[in-house]
């Protein structure tokens, strides 16, 4: 194991390319050290990066390891040029006012008619894109075109940082349907939570507007602007008087991932429509499988009233796995403060993690 001592000013030079990662799982009831604070989206503790989008608050050292979530903003997404797209996500450092979207893995092309087109080969696992801003209750449509491929799934999804989701899927070869689906912090709150919405015209071919409609009691699904499923608050309030409804600030996703694949579970497979077929002739054709994205955009519906120049969304001192308490702010977003919170909280060292462990971490990741 190696450790070593920065000053202030060589950690905030630093703080752009250097992240703490630590081998350490995290979940709500195994915190983050203080050293390698924040919970990432795949359950690692670290800081630099590891504090941005996904981090879990209620999985970190503190409530305030995790940066501030960039605030909603009304907006029309369209992808004629890339020059709001950062297409490695790991340089992002938290500053909204820079990019709409970040790449989280895979590769974006864009179309002669200026759509967006999410590739999947044998090697990327995918492609997926993350909204820069978070949306707390809002408005949202994606105007999009599936792929059409056993066990290759087309996604347009929102997810909190404690994995409140709700979501639009499309599995396989199934294009003349969508499927709406929604969790409670990673969890299905009812059997029927996965509906299931057909009688389209063929998706790969034709472009459909897919909404998700959440306020603060009830959530709609709508596709081309005609509501296909509601869900009221009050369905998912148990006896014990805690609501399963998704309720935190949500990054907005949109992807193609490949299901149906060896690793993935016979369930999964399943649903996507069986195995992916490599040698398809639209894949041997073009190289890729895909989907596109004409447009995206964002009518937001915060819960309180933003205060003067509000940037950001936080997690409250009050908040638990059962009630997260969520507060509009003017903190800043931009990656910096974790970094001193992190030096600050570990007595100035930084440790790197070894390399078996970086070797295993990486393992899991992949």
């Amino acid at each position: 194991m190696m450790s070593f001592k920065l000053s202030v000013p060589a950690v905030l030079t630093l703080l752009a390319s250097l992240s703490v990662v630590s081998a350490q799982q995290c979940n709500s009831t195994s915190l983050c050290s203080a050293s390698a604070p924040c919970c990432s989206e795949f359950g690692f503790c670290g800081s630099g990066s590891f504090c941005l989008g996904g981090c879990n608050p209620l999985a970190s050292n503190s409530l305030t390891s995790c940066m501030p979530e960039p605030v909603c903003q009304n907006a029309n997404h369209t992808f004629t040029d890339f020059s709001r797209i950062l297409s490695n996500a790991t340089y992002f450092d938290g500053n909204a006012t820079k990019y709409d979207w970040v790449v989280n893995q895979g590769t974006i092309l864009n179309s002669t008619a200026g759509e967006l087109a999410m590739t999947l080969t044998q090697d990327n696992g995918g492609t997926r894109l993350s909204s820069t801003r978070y949306v707390h209750y809002g408005t949202i449509t994606a105007r999009l075109k599936t792929g059409r491929w056993a066990g290759v799934v087309t996604a347009f999804i929102t997810m909190s940082d404690i994995k409140d989701e709700i979501d639009w899927e499309f599995p396989g070869k199934q294009t003349t349907q969508g499927q709406s689906n929604y969790f409670w912090q990673g969890v299905i709150p009812q059997q029927t939570a996965g509906a299931t919405h057909g009688n389209l015209t063929d998706t790969f071919s034709n472009y459909h507007d897919y909404t998700i409609d959440w306020q603060q009691d009830t959530l709609t699904w709508l596709i081309d602007g005609q509501q296909v499923r509601q869900l009221k608050r009050s369905d998912v309030t148990g006896s014990d008087g805690v609501s399963r409804y998704p309720s935190t600030p949500s990054r907005i996703e949109l992807s193609i991932w490949p299901a149906g694949i060896n690793t993935s579970a016979q369930g999964t497979i399943e649903w996507a429509g069986g195995l992916i077929d490599w040698s398809d002739p639209d894949y041997q054709s073009a190289g890729h499988f895909y989907a596109f994205v004409e447009s995206v955009s964002v009518v937001c519906a915060d819960a309180q009233s933003n205060p003067a120049n509000a940037q950001s969304y936080v997690y409250g001192k009050n908040a638990s796995a059962f009630s997260p308490a969520v507060a509009v702010t003017n903190e800043t977003t931009v990656n910096g403060a974790a970094g001193l919170r992190a030096l600050a909280a570990s007595g100035g060292a930084w440790t790197a993690i070894t390399a078996g462990a970086a070797l295993a971490l990486a393992a899991v990741l992949l």
